[in-house]
């Protein structure tokens, strides 16, 4: 193992993050050691030969961009820092090459790659899991297996060229190199999203200004506009070549576009494997989890569209369309004329499609839905973390946040490990957090304030414009969160970095559910509004509830469960037109713009076949996988909070989601440059928000059902008046007080006396419908729980694995190899060197190594 001596301590700190506080001397015990820390590696001063041949001979791993602009007021500042940047990359050793994209030299490239004693340095320090034994691809797809088991062609199965290998793995050793399989190959052993993770990682933790401020990092550096990219090349170019070729020499990026990001693959499994090897563990995952909520909206959408076709053979009665003029209406506004109840026969019998029996059973099925879906993905979810060898990611493996290291006050001992790292005051970091919490309290009251002052001020704005129109119009306003200038992403980025988050995956999550619970206002506002409180307080006619001087909004002639219904239909065809037409157009403009203003200024050299690092420039910046989720976790909570209003919800769903796999995928692979590939071992704080989602709509059906549709009021009818309904229309309806002289004895809906008190019949509705409340969601919850208690979220024969690896791993690393072998058994063999058996070191599973080895026994 290379050591440092004292001199090349002190010069190193310097690069790097400085985490030596106070000035004690560093060991192998404390942060920034090999084993938990920053590990700085020695000065390689015997690399310094000529760097364009290392970079020809090793390959690109990161591109850095900036452009000078004579109109930059902080251009020596800007300078100041990028030099002070690279001298602190050369000192860590990476290997990097300038090249200007013209003549005028005003965009300028940085070819980053790293030698193999980088590379080896970093691998032992960041964990990376090491192949020890390859194995047969394990099939991890349970509808194929069904399938097969039934005798059923599988027309969804589709062979993919260059499946990556499945090993048995175990975190990277230096001193153990000759335990790895093709450990001789240094041009080849890591993979190049092994590579990018190692190379972003430096770049991540290197000081290019004061360490107190927290001036570390590439990503800091593009905030501040010191470089304007920073990325990892894709692997070649994603058309298929003219001439013929076999499937096998296609690259990476070609196998993506040909097996997976085209339209007509629609009907074909995700190669997954594949998706992991090209763009990790993160993006994979969601890619995952998206395929699987898609598979398991299938069930949904057949069962609500039987349930929706059900209400046109369902008997209705005829009183509406047969009353002619006997029921005239009282007005529903201010500014209304009275009607009579015969003109909303067509709409009544529409209404009836989404209010009868089946909607209630719809509703159940859908609770239970969603927790089995949910209890199946975890199971789903703990698989593909072994398969892809990020099970104890989390827990055990990721880094402290470059911003978190560099702005701890103290270091402590890890209680765990005895491992001295940064750290943060518990108590201080929770009163921060409460502190946001506050402010984010307020800014919701705020918003809440602004939705029903626009609700109450019709005059102003048409209130079906607002609450349909708005959740496409407001997105922009809220989903610009990237933007330093949008007010909310100041915010929910301000609050998780002063919350002083150890990883990264705790800064994501806060910042997650900070920018979530604003979105589920933005979006669930409207139909909240519609379902359980539009025209609950509008009194009776002399007797009209007022808010600011304003009578109370009341339900349109069909009722509010239609217009519920109408709004669902908006946001659940309508939006999602809009957004993936949106997603389709947007990055296309954005990379038509970002390849006319390159060729602006290549001038000359456009004609010129561009290379590499210019066609990825060329490319959309890869905003992350927020706006992923986000669209599809709403679309989750609207057909499940919702579906007792709408139950064609699913089927929507269903249709629009296999428009956005492939849309996601083609953006990814074609549209989008190379992000940085990240481990994760589930899909975050994601599941959840997905997990109280699934409860809230329990009780929204439960309270939609009781109090917004018919069911109980028809069903109370049946049971104590007449069981075909008779006289239920005319039941019903009220009588204008004798008072009320602008349409005297017109009639409301409402159960009162021609006083305008509550009749015997409200009181008796509105204890069945309380009793009704409590029963559904009594029931649902207990079988909810059931259905938790006997699926396991770990299979049983994962679990197994588990616990027989963890034990081969514990004897794999004591001491003695020789006396543990003697242990198990006379007659068994030692292990060669070069090669190990399924006990040695600490294995993982399904290491994903492109290399071509042979299978060892």
């Amino acid at each position: 193992m290379l050591r440092k001596g004292s001199e090349l301590q002190r010069g190193d700190r310097e690069v790097l993050l400085d985490l030596d506080y106070g000035g004690e001397a560093q060991t192998t015990d404390s942060y920034g050691s090999l084993h938990n820390g920053s590990y700085i590696p020695p000065r390689f001063s015997a690399l310094r030969i000529t760097v364009r041949t290392f970079m020809v001979d090793l390959g690109l791993d990161f591109v850095l961009v900036w452009e000078i602009r004579s109109s930059e007021r902080r251009k020596a500042q800007l300078a100041q820092w990028r030099e002070k940047f690279v001298q602190n990359l050369e000192s860590v050793g990476l290997l990097m090459e300038k090249e200007t994209a013209n003549e005028k030299k005003t965009i300028h490239f940085l070819k980053i790659s790293a030698p193999w004693d980088v590379l080896v340095c970093y691998a032992e320090e960041l964990c990376v899991r090491a192949p020890l034994q390859a194995q047969p691809n394990l099939d991890l797809n349970t509808s194929a297996r069904v399938l097969s088991r039934l005798c059923i062609p599988n027309v969804m199965m589709e062979s993919v060229p260059k499946r990556p290998l499945d090993y048995y793995t175990c975190a990277f050793r230096k001193s153990k190199m000759n335990r790895f399989l093709g450990c001789d190959d240094h041009e080849n052993y890591f993979t190049n999203t092994q590579r990018h993770r190692i190379v972003y990682e430096i770049l991540a933790r290197t000081v290019y200004g004061k360490r107190k401020r927290a001036e570390v990092g590439v990503d800091r550096l593009v905030n501040e506009g010191v470089y304007t990219a920073a990325f990892p090349l894709h692997e070649g170019p994603f058309q298929l070549p003219k001439f013929e070729i076999r499937p096998d020499e296609l690259n990476q990026r070609q196998i993506l576009y040909h097996y997976w990001a085209r339209w007509w693959k629609w009907s074909k499994y995700q190669p997954l494997d594949h998706i992991r090897e090209y763009f990790g563990e993160k993006i994979a995952l969601y890619f995952a989890w998206l395929g699987f909520y898609t598979a398991w909206l299938l069930p949904a959408a057949v069962v609500g569209t039987l349930v929706f076709v059900s209400g046109w053979t369902l008997p209705t009665h005829k009183e509406v369309c047969n009353s002619g003029a006997s029921y005239l209406m009282c007005p529903l506004c201010n500014t209304c004329k009275a009607w009579n109840m015969s003109d909303i026969c067509a709409m009544a019998k529409v209404g009836y499609l989404f209010d009868h029996p089946g909607t209630v059973l719809f509703s159940v099925f859908m609770s239970f839905w969603a927790v089995t879906f949910l209890e199946y993905w975890k199971r789903k979810m703990a698989t593909l973390a072994h398969h892809w060898d990020c099970m104890d990611f989390h827990e055990e493996e990721e880094r402290p946040r470059p911003e978190f290291a560099a702005m701890a006050p103290t270091m402590e001992a890890n209680p765990v490990t005895g491992v001295k790292e940064p750290y943060f005051p518990e108590k201080t970091r929770l009163s921060r957090m409460f502190t946001g919490s506050m402010v984010i309290i307020m800014m919701l009251c705020v918003v809440m304030i602004f939705l029903v002052t626009v609700v109450m001020c019709r005059g102003i704005i048409s209130v079906m414009m607002f609450h349909t129109g708005s959740p496409v119009l407001r997105t922009e306003v809220y989903q610009n969160y990237h933007h330093q200038s949008n007010v909310l992403n100041t915010m929910c980025h301000f609050f998780p970095v002063a919350e002083m988050h150890r990883t990264q995956t705790q800064y994501d999550n806060a910042f997650i559910m900070k920018v979530f619970i604003f979105q589920f206002v933005n979006f669930y506002s409207s139909p909240f509004y519609v379902a359980f409180f539009k025209g609950r307080f509008v009194g009776y006619p002399t007797n009209y509830g007022t808010l600011f001087g304003m009578r109370n909004e009341d339900c349109g002639p069909g009722g509010c469960l239609i217009e519920l219904a109408e709004q669902l239909f908006i946001i659940m065809v309508g939006k999602q037109i809009i957004n993936n037409i949106q997603e389709f157009i947007i990055p296309k403009v954005k990379a038509w713009q970002q390849k006319r203003t390159l060729a602006k200024v290549l001038g000359g050299k456009a004609s010129q076949e561009p290379r590499r690092w210019e066609e990825d420039y060329q490319l959309v910046e890869c905003e992350g996988l927020f706006e992923e989720y986000l669209e599809m976790v709403l679309q989750f909570g609207f057909i499940t909070i919702f579906v007792a209003a709408f139950p064609l919800a699913p089927l929507f769903a269903l249709l629009n989601n296999w428009v956005e796999i492939r849309l996601d995928a083609h953006k990814f692979v074609c549209e989008y440059r190379r992000p940085v590939a990240e481990r994760a071992q589930n899909i975050g704080v994601w599941f959840n928000i997905l997990e109280a989602l699934s409860h809230l709509s329990v009780i929204a059906n439960a309270f939609l059902i009781a109090f917004t549709s018919d069911f109980l009021p028809r069903l109370l009818y049946q049971y104590k008046f007449d069981n075909d309904l008779n006289g239920y229309v005319n039941f019903t309806l009220a009588y204008a007080p004798l008072n009320y002289t602008e349409y005297p004895m017109c009639r409301y809906k409402a159960f009162r006396d021609n006083n305008g008190n509550y009749s015997l019949f409200y009181w008796e509705l509105l204890a069945v419908r309380l009793g009704f409340i409590i029963a559904f969601e009594h029931v649902v919850f207990f079988v909810l729980r059931a259905i938790d208690w006997i699926v396991p979220d770990v299979p049983e024969s994962l679990e197994l694995k588990i616990k027989r690896e963890r034990y081969l791993a514990k004897q794999a690393l004591a001491e003695n190899q020789e006396a543990l072998l003697v242990s198990r058994g006379r007659g068994a063999a030692p292990a060669t060197p070069g090669t190990s058996s399924p006990g040695q070191w600490n294995m993982g599973r399904t290491h994903t190594h492109t290399m071509p080895h042979t299978l060892h026994s």
